[in-house]
């Protein structure tokens, strides 16, 4: 801090770009933040969003639930002391005018250090007093880690959270549900007056004497003003000199499993790989490995790969979850058609649609391709942090230069590509065989700079790491 403050005049926007900004940008956007108002995205996208006051339109107009069954503040997200502290700040006027949740609540602080001091402060009791039920301090609903007592799969149902993601499936595994995303204290009002279509900005509601009240707007300190409490740490120090440490799992552990090295690249071309899946529309990391009770596997590498694609689209069959063996002809999940290939030493690639990869930055969407077998992803645009894992893993993130080609690529194609041609800033040729004899030459484009290219090389960023260790 006292390095920025002595530093202070060279970390200010230049005087001129900010007098004349039409000078040095292509486009100008002025944002008026008089102007906005809170938002609720969804349902199954972050990307939909409706403003607070449109939401009973919505209601109406899409048929969206308007009864909210459970509304969920916490996880990692939106959980720091000032976003629960907003939350407290509704549940103690809902107090002062006799009001309580109309929906199920549930809280879940995103840390222990978070949890003891919204304990010690407050906070904690006033979201109980109002009806709302403390989780444990983990991802939780977030990530579908959460029984759902109140609905049945098959059933639709809106819920409101303050969560990161809201993909189909994602909170409890119900395709019916229709997860909202809002602020936690957005979410919080939502709660107490049950109502998707309640605009805390401008409605009323009644109280348990019949009366009509209206909640203020919240308010909430940023940081604790006592200072935060660390609560009970689970933290074990590791041993000064761990060289004689084993790490010892028991081999029938379905949950645990030590992972082994992913063998480095032999320096040839891909010759004649199948095309395991070719993937129609959006492609989350949830649908390429699903969240819920699959996480119990995180340990479980070989595991937790029978989920790989279960969520995708086939973009020849419309179907999600299955693909064609197209050496028997055979439909069946695509990880068992990955096992499959890999079982007779045969790399296949997967080819995607725009933003690969967009969602939680789960590592294990770049891990279980690589595990069972694939050599690249080509797509017409990846997610950044999904193109940054698979880099990490081994696996070759390439996009098609024309996006049109992904149109050319059929079912039953063979494609080689030119890895030997691999360099920064270069592209590389991939040669499209199809089945009835014809073929397309395709141009392909990458990001990997020099450093990732070893890692390509060597099978894994972790394998170059170990690798310099040892010399």
């Amino acid at each position: 801090a006292a390095l920025a403050e002595g530093l202070a005049d060279e970390l200010c926007a230049d005087k001129d770009v900010l007098e004349h900004p039409e000078k040095y940008y292509d486009q100008i956007v002025e944002i008026n933040l008089d102007e906005l108002e809170p938002h609720l995205n969804g349902p199954f996208t972050p990307d939909k969003a409706w403003p607070i006051s449109k939401m009973k339109e919505a209601v109406q107009k899409e048929g969206y639930p308007d009864n909210i069954s459970v509304a969920l503040i916490g996880s990692c997200t939106n959980s720091s002391y000032e976003d629960i502290d907003r939350s407290a700040s509704i549940a103690r006027q809902a107090l002062a005018k006799g009001l309580r949740v109309k929906s199920q609540f549930t809280i879940t602080p995103g840390s222990e250090q978070v949890r003891a001091t919204i304990e010690r402060d407050g906070q904690l009791k006033v979201l109980t007093d109002i009806g709302g039920l403390i989780l444990a301090n983990a991802c939780g609903p977030c990530i579908g880690m959460w029984k759902r007592m109140d609905i049945k799969t098959g059933e639709r149902n809106t819920i409101v959270t303050s969560f990161n993601r809201n993909f189909a499936k994602r909170n409890d595994g119900n395709p019916e549900t229709l997860a909202f995303v809002a602020s936690p204290e957005i979410t919080t009002a939502l709660a107490i007056a049950g109502k998707l279509s309640f605009n805390p900005q401008t409605d009323e509601l009644e109280n348990e004497k019949g009366e009509k009240v209206k909640l203020d707007p919240p308010v909430g300190e940023e940081l604790p003003p006592n200072g935060f409490d660390e609560g009970s740490s689970g933290f074990i120090p590791p041993a000064e000199d761990g060289s004689s440490i084993e790490v010892k799992v028991d081999p029938k552990s379905d949950r645990l499993q030590l992972l082994q090295p992913f063998e480095p690249w032999d320096g040839k071309d891909f010759i004649d790989l199948p095309v395991l899946l070719k993937v129609s529309g959006k492609c989350t990391t949830d649908h390429i490995s699903m969240a819920g009770p699959w996480l119990k596997y995180r340990g479980h590498l070989d595991n937790i790969s029978n989920n790989m694609f279960l969520g995708a689209i086939n973009a020849f069959t419309g179907d999600a979850g299955k693909t064609k063996n197209i050496f028997t002809g055979e439909y069946k999940s695509v990880p068992e058609v990955a096992r499959e290939y890999k079982a007779k030493g045969i790399g296949w690639v997967v080819v995607g649609d725009e933003n690969y990869g967009e969602g939680s930055s789960r590592e294990h969407a770049a891990m279980e391709p690589r595990y069972l077998g694939g050599k690249a992803i080509i797509v017409k645009s990846f997610a950044r942090i999904h193109e940054t894992n698979l880099k990490k893993q081994g696996m070759l993130p390439l996009t098609f230069a024309d996006p049109k080609d992904y149109d050319k690529i059929k079912e039953d194609d063979k494609v080689t590509i030119f890895v030997s041609q691999l360099a920064p800033e270069k592209r590389i040729k991939m040669l499209v065989k199809h089945s009835d004899g014809s073929q397309d030459e395709i141009w392909l484009n990458h990001t990997m700079n020099a450093s990732q290219i070893e890692w390509f090389k060597a099978g894994s960023a972790l394998n170059l790491i170990a690798k310099s260790q040892k010399n």
